[in-house]
């Protein structure tokens, strides 16, 4: 991922065409450690290709990934059985117990008013 966003940092920068060196003054500017073989294989998939193209392709592929992981959680909870909604109902009725302070304590003056 960091030669991902170094490569994009260099294309926002006015380099169309980023090298190995490029990507390498940018990951050490801010202290990354740099893998070599993971950067040519990076650059060696983009190499002539526009950015605008890649960025589109890619969303177009990440839009076909299924994104329901909540949903599976919610389904779930109620069928452990009835004893599971027990807990949720008093943990509510015990926010309503809480009791409001009152302004008295701060003597009438307020940080923010």
């Amino acid at each position: 991922m960091k030669f991902v966003s170094a490569y994009l940092m260099a294309v926002l920068a006015g380099n169309s065409n980023p090298t190995a060196e490029d990507l390498t003054a940018i990951l050490e500017s801010v202290g990354c450690e740099i893998d070599s073989e993971k950067m040519e294989l990076l650059l060696s998939q983009v190499s002539g290709r526009d950015i605008t193209e890649l960025i589109a392709s890619g969303r177009e592929k990440f839009a076909s990934v299924p994104s329901g992981g909540g949903a599976a959680v919610a389904v779930a909870a109620p069928a452990s059985g009835g004893a599971g909604g027990a807990p949720a109902a008093e943990a509510k009725k015990e926010e309503k117990v809480e009791e409001k302070e009152e302004s008295d304590d701060d003597m009438g003056f307020s940080l923010f008013d």
